[in-house]
């Protein structure tokens, strides 16, 4: 199981850096818990590593996919359906979501301090008071940073 994960993280991570994340090794652990791994159906059927909806706004994308999720809304989980965007690989979705990112800061104070971050553990702590609807997100995402930043420095150095 680590083997795997540590092979998903690596590969989540060169496409992060060529899609040009500022910030691609986190956003790799990331993609780690928003896809369960890259398990996830969204994930496997849509190339969506981050449980990106679409919108009407949105830059294109080939497809939508309809899925139900499950959401942290006032106070509680609970099941929706959503419009999914779907992407031709993972390159595609991590530049999306960059895209997305710099599009809503102007609206979104989070995700410009995201942006401005200078460290990855900042921006994890911005991003996510504004992206999920998981209120541990960003402790469960830096969890995964610290138990494998081993395996991801030297696969960008490589890049």
């Amino acid at each position: 199981m680590a083997f795997q994960q540590e092979a998903f993280l690596q590969k989540a991570a060169f496409a992060a850096h060529a899609a040009g994340h500022i910030f691609p090794e986190y956003a790799a652990c990331e993609a780690a818990l928003e896809s369960a791994w890259g398990q996830s159906r969204l994930a496997i059927a849509a190339n969506n590593l981050f449980g990106q909806k679409q919108l009407p706004s949105s830059s294109p994308v080939l497809q939508t996919i309809s899925l139900p999720t499950r959401e942290y809304l006032h106070g509680k989980w609970v099941t929706v359906n959503a419009s999914w965007a779907s992407f031709p690989d993972w390159n595609a979705c991590f530049q999306a979501r960059m895209h997305l990112l710099v599009a809503a800061s102007r609206m979104y104070p989070h995700y410009a301090a995201a942006l401005a971050a200078t460290s990855g553990r900042q921006f994890v702590l911005e991003v996510s008071q504004t992206w999920s609807t998981d209120p541990a997100r960003a402790s469960k995402v830096l969890a995964i940073y610290d138990a494998h930043q081993a395996c991801l420095g030297p696969s960008l150095r490589q890049a």
